[in-house]
């Protein structure tokens, strides 16, 4: 448990008027203080009588002063978010009275919550772990579907289930290699080696699985980054407009119009994807355009997919030459190149390539589309949705936040030492101190070990009020 003995309020909605706001106050004195400030229609009612998980109708006075008629909901200790009693007020959602309000709980001997407090203190008090805490973070950020089920599926405890079992059972053959220290001299074995080693294959498989969806994960969380590229005139503007289903890009006939990249973000599928409109490429004489398709070539590099446009209509050499040229850039494995035949409504237009060609350019799909008159649009979402390598299960565990990856890839490395100690027969102490290192990068995930510089670090990137 939280030893506190201090009670902490904050506004939890979002900044600003609303119709509606609500106030949480946590910690030791927080029905009281509400109490105090609280007047129902009914005479004699106090909160402090009333039972847990109620709500209450009536006013919060300033002396004889009625501030705002307010819903009061009780919950008492230890079944609350926080652990501790806690109690919410819905009121108006006018920013002043908000502030009134607070003022009057501060008046009162309450303090105002730091930056996630509310949840640090329920991971304190054992409501959750700590990457179930993260998680709350991530599920009021997220911003599409596939956002809200992944961070929803480790606030329930996905990652944590995961891990707890196999940590378990490490821990379990870590104290027998020690107890085997105490009797060294008598040269007895209480761990079984070749149970030991098939554990730590099952556990290496695990970790091994989790760390490899961090690429999905992060996609899910901040969107997947896909570059449109191409020649000038091949339509990637008219594309990106297409798209978003908006005029976002100006599109015209003449060459080299886009000479910086554009950004912006669309929901498919319930994936979030950051679509760049990039300078067209070409040959060119003028300072500002060499500059913009330089940085069409950044924006290859750092995208997961690449949306390679080109003019359908034009001859086939030459659409082959372009996508060679765009291929060349594309450096990464995990990188995925689309190949986009554009103006496929023009008479005698380009509308696929074959197999071979297309292998050649290190491409695995293309789509032949008319931005212009939005026909294959459809096609192209599924194939984006199969390039960004989103079609997980259901049920999958999914890896979204770096401080979690980063533990699994140490505790991989560990995972491998311990694995060449068991198979060179190094002393149980050796192998035993290997171990440790798994077992506390994995408690660092879920919060069993943390230094309380890295829970600040984490609660301070949290909402005020949650």
């Amino acid at each position: 448990m939280l030893l506190t003995d201090e009670t902490i309020c904050a506004v939890s909605t979002a900044p600003g008027m609303g119709a509606i706001a609500v106030l949480r106050v946590a910690g030791p004195q927080a029905i009281a203080v509400v109490d105090t400030l609280y007047r129902s229609p009914r005479e004699g009612k106090r909160l402090v009588d009333q039972k847990a998980n109620t709500f209450h109708f009536g006013s919060i006075v300033d002396g004889s002063d009625v501030v705002d008629d307010v819903v009061v909901s009780l919950y008492r200790a230890p079944h609350s978010f926080t652990g501790e009693d806690m109690v919410e007020i819905a009121c108006h959602g006018s920013v002043f009275i908000q502030q009134r309000i607070l003022q009057l709980l501060v008046q009162h001997g309450v303090r105002t919550a730091r930056p996630g407090e509310f949840t640090q203190r329920a991971f304190a008090n054992g409501k959750m772990d700590l990457s179930q805490a993260e998680a709350v973070a991530d599920l009021i950020s997220s911003q599409s579907e596939a956002a809200r089920r992944v961070a929803m599926r480790q606030m329930k405890g996905g990652l944590s289930s995961e891990l707890h079992s196999l940590r378990d059972e490490l821990l379990q053959f870590c104290t027998l290699l020690e107890l085997e220290l105490d009797f060294s001299e008598e040269d007895v074995e209480f761990a079984d080696r070749s149970q030991l080693i098939s554990l730590v294959e099952k556990i290496y498989k695990l970790v091994s699985s989790l760390a490899s969806t961090f690429k999905v994960g992060n996609a899910i969380k901040n969107g997947v980054p896909v570059a449109i590229v191409g020649p000038t005139n091949a339509g990637k503007s008219t594309l990106l407009n297409t798209l978003l289903n908006e005029e976002r890009a100006i599109v015209s006939d003449v060459h080299g119009t886009t000479r910086d990249s554009i950004e912006d973000t669309m929901v498919i599928s319930g994936v979030v994807f950051r679509f760049i409109d990039t300078a067209g490429l070409r040959a060119t004489d003028d300072v500002v355009e060499k500059i913009g398709i330089q940085r069409t070539y950044d924006k290859i590099t750092h995208a997961s997919v690449i949306l390679a446009v080109v003019d359908s209509s034009l001859d086939h050499d030459e659409i082959v030459s372009t996508l060679t040229d765009i291929s060349h850039h594309v450096s990464s494995a995990d990188q995925q190149m689309i190949v986009v035949l554009n103006k496929a409504d023009i008479p005698g237009a380009s509308v696929t390539l074959d197999e071979p060609t297309l292998r050649n350019l290190g491409s695995h799909s293309q789509v032949a589309i008319s931005a212009k008159q939005k026909s294959g649009v459809d096609e192209l979402h599924r194939l984006l949705i199969e390039a960004a390598g989103m079609n997980i299960n259901a049920d999958q565990t999914i890896v979204t936040n770096l401080r979690h990856y980063e533990a699994l890839v140490r505790s991989h490395e560990a995972l491998v030492r311990v694995r060449q100690g068991l198979v060179s027969n190094l002393s149980g102490e050796l192998v035993s101190m290997d171990i440790h290192d798994v077992l506390d990068e994995l408690a660092s995930i879920t919060g069993e070990v943390s230094s309380q510089e890295v829970l600040n670090n984490i609660f301070a990137h949290f909402c005020i009020g949650k």
